[in-house]
């Protein structure tokens, strides 16, 4: 797992961002994005109901399952193997500093308690316990930062109306009313934001499913900075970040790439960034997706969003029961095993003077470049330095 690097200690200045114009961040936010872009590696979990199903995370849209009747499926979930210990201890030990958790995805069932609605994993599941408050408490003891995702779309409630781009097919036949949808998303975040704790990010997905509605996101936003001022915004919209948002994300790419195909109006903004990937092909279980990338893989793609001035959101998809599955285990085992060698040359870096190369990416920390050689097929190495005096060289392989 051990990738060759050089390691040249230069006089070097240190490149800042500036935030937007019309939002003005707190004290409080600018230290937590310098604290997020020194992170440089967090863990995504996706987990809900549909990993019961075990099709991934767009399975009740994906096979046009009646909403009714997938709310059944909460009579039944019932993950015994939740250990909220043992998940931040093996995301620490990958070298992680933050976890991303799906506190409601698009199916609309909330993974945390709330008082505004029953469906949700305390009070419509025999289970009965808060996992969201047992991650949190988790989290604060073992110091790991906790972010939040929360889903902007919902393919249950009938109140989410107009209907988006999808969804169509879950049998909502009653039409409510948006204002009390948007009321109920606020009411929520609330709740999120006053009942577990600090929170290091809220991580917004589905403002493209009706990129028309009155979102209303100034107003969000404001809620969100006033009930934690340290608190960060991200959107995942695939656009240029909105007035009020902390950092920009990149789903599937690496910032200024557009393989996966949500990037294309998403310029570079001088925010902290992020890129989120699978360790497979899918966000929530899948059963049938055994296709891991390799760890070496997934390195070189933690170190290529360092290398473009971004962090990694690394997605594990937890199963039924509470348990990650073992191609998960074993990555997170073997990355960790890495960032103890080489951790220094990601966290607590920013981008390299030399851009992006095909041989691979640089990191910047301070008075030293680190060179990480990706892919080197040649036997000599041109670095284009000038006007810098190299004090020491190390290679290691």
């Amino acid at each position: 797992m051990k990738k060759r690097f050089v390691v040249l200690g230069l006089l070097l200045l240190c490149l800042g961002g500036k935030a937007q114009d019309a939002y003005v961040p707190s004290p409080e936010n600018l230290e937590a994005r310098k604290e997020f872009q020194d992170s440089k590696f967090g863990i995504f979990l996706h987990w809900g109901l549909y990993s019961m199903l075990a099709q991934g995370e767009w399975v009740m849209t994906n096979q046009n399952l009646d909403h009714m009747e997938y709310r059944k499926l909460a009579s039944a979930f019932y993950p015994s193997r939740f250990d909220a210990a043992e998940w931040v201890a093996a995301i620490k030990a990958a070298g992680a500093k933050y976890i991303c958790f799906t506190t409601r995805h698009h199916e609309g069932f909330s993974m945390f308690d709330s008082r505004f609605t029953d469906y949700n994993i305390v009070k419509a599941t025999p289970f009965g316990r808060d996992v969201l408050k047992e991650l949190a408490e988790e989290c604060h003891k073992q110091g790991i930062k906790l972010h939040l995702y929360y889903s902007h779309l919902d393919w249950d409630r009938d109140d989410y109306y107009p209907l988006g781009r999808t969804g169509r097919g879950t049998g909502r036949t009653t039409h409510g009313e948006w204002k009390t949808y948007y009321q109920f998303m606020n009411d929520q975040i609330t709740e999120l934001l006053t009942n577990y704790g600090p929170i290091g990010a809220i991580w917004f997905d589905g403002w493209w499913d009706k990129p028309d509605a009155d979102w209303q996101l100034e107003r969000q936003y404001t809620l969100i900075h006033r009930l934690q001022p340290g608190c960060l915004i991200g959107n995942n919209h695939h656009k240029a970040p909105f007035d009020g948002e902390d950092f920009q994300m990149f789903e599937r790419d690496l910032p200024g790439q557009n393989k996966a195909g949500y990037s294309a109006d998403a310029e570079i903004s001088a925010l902290p960034l992020e890129s989120c990937e699978t360790m497979n092909n899918t966000w929530g279980y899948n059963i049938n997706d055994r296709n891991f990338k390799s760890t070496k893989q997934l390195i070189h793609t933690l170190v290529g969003a360092a290398g473009n001035n971004a962090n990694l959101l690394l997605n594990v998809g937890p199963r039924p029961g509470g348990d990650f599955p073992e191609g998960s285990v074993t990555h997170l085992k073997e990355i960790g095993e890495w960032m103890r060698t080489y951790g220094e040359t990601i966290q607590g870096t920013r981008a390299g003077t030399i851009p992006h190369q095909d041989w691979g990416v640089t990191t910047q920390k301070g008075n030293k470049l680190y060179v990480h050689i990706l892919n080197l097929n040649k036997d000599q190495l041109l670095l284009p330095i000038t006007n810098k005096k190299v004090k020491t060289i190390e290679i290691g392989r």
